[in-house]
């Protein structure tokens, strides 16, 4: 078996026993080579096996059983060349339903796709997650990416596309979008498949306001009026039905948007139901929330 910890837990497990040894005698006491346990295990780019880590919180006389994401078969993750990889794995931990899967859910209504193509003998499966690089890489890599790991137990790969304004999240793997399509997000075109909140999200309001939060990060935004005091949330989404959809539930959680204009925008602009949005809803994109706090008095200061 294999111990799939906490991320930071595998290294701080080996460097609390590494304290008085030198790496060969640490080796000789665990029965691993030395430079792999260095290099390979207290950087976490191999997972411990369940012997090394039993003799670790032997000798360390503390367990971390509370840090335990998952175990894992030893052939979990095995490519041509036999080797446990982080990112040769096409296993993945099926979360509960959460607000945190439902936060990922809606992020993946916003800027996500889901691509599975099936042709002779061959399979293609990849979900990706798009944003601007100029805006939104701090975002993916410091909040969505951690947050599908840590659903997952999968390594999330992320790249700039040459001479274009887009970042990428990148997940590969049959398993993930056997998933997701189990949730209800199908593989292909979002708009003309008319992706919507499923119900297992509907029914249950700590679940739907993190679904809404993932598509304002994504598909949303926070702008001051030209020449007013006044700001305004924007939902704008070119799936009519999410787009519907979307306006019920905030309506269904207290708050009340304007209607659909455009055929693809939805607004909020009075200053209560700004406050019961960011009460409810809120935001984890750091460029909207920042943008809360710079308008914080225009939106928090009474009506005059």
């Amino acid at each position: 078996m294999r111990i799939n910890l906490v991320k930071g837990k595998q290294k701080e497990l080996i460097e609390v026993i590494k304290v008085g040894r030198t790496w060969p005698e640490l080796g000789r006491l665990l029965g691993v080579n030395s430079v792999y346990l260095r290099n390979e295990l207290r950087n976490e780019k191999r997972f411990l096996s369940e012997q090394i880590y039993n003799k670790i919180c032997e000798v360390n006389g503390e367990s971390y059983e509370e840090y335990i994401l998952t175990r894992l078969d030893d052939n979990w993750g095995r490519s041509k060349g036999g080797i446990n990889s982080l990112g040769n794995t096409k296993e993945i931990n099926y979360p509960d339903e959460s607000e945190e899967l439902a936060e990922f859910y809606g992020i993946m209504l916003g800027d996500g796709n889901l691509t599975k193509k099936k042709d002779y003998r061959v399979g293609t499966y990849q979900m990706r997650i798009a944003g601007d690089s100029r805006y939104d890489k701090e975002y993916l890599l410091s909040y969505v990416k951690p947050l599908i790991e840590g659903l997952f137990c999968i390594k999330v790969n992320h790249f700039k596309q040459k001479n274009k304004n887009a970042y990428y999240l990148s997940i590969t793997g049959r398993k993930l979008a056997e998933f997701m399509e189990s949730k209800g997000f199908k593989p292909g075109n979002k708009i003309s498949n008319e992706l919507d909140i499923p119900f297992w999200i509907k029914k249950n309001k700590s679940f739907l306001s993190a679904c809404l939060r993932g598509l304002f990060d994504t598909d949303g935004g926070i702008y001051r009026l030209n020449n007013q005091n006044s700001i305004q949330i924007v939902f704008t989404n070119f799936n009519k039905r999410l787009l519907s959809d979307t306006r019920d539930s905030l309506i269904f959680l207290g708050i009340n948007p304007s209607k659909i204009t455009m055929n693809k925008k939805i607004a909020i602009t009075k200053r209560s139901e700004l406050q019961k949005f960011l009460k409810e809803v809120g935001f984890s994109n750091s460029k909207h929330y920042r943008k809360v706090g710079t308008w914080e008095k225009l939106i928090y200061s009474p009506v005059v």
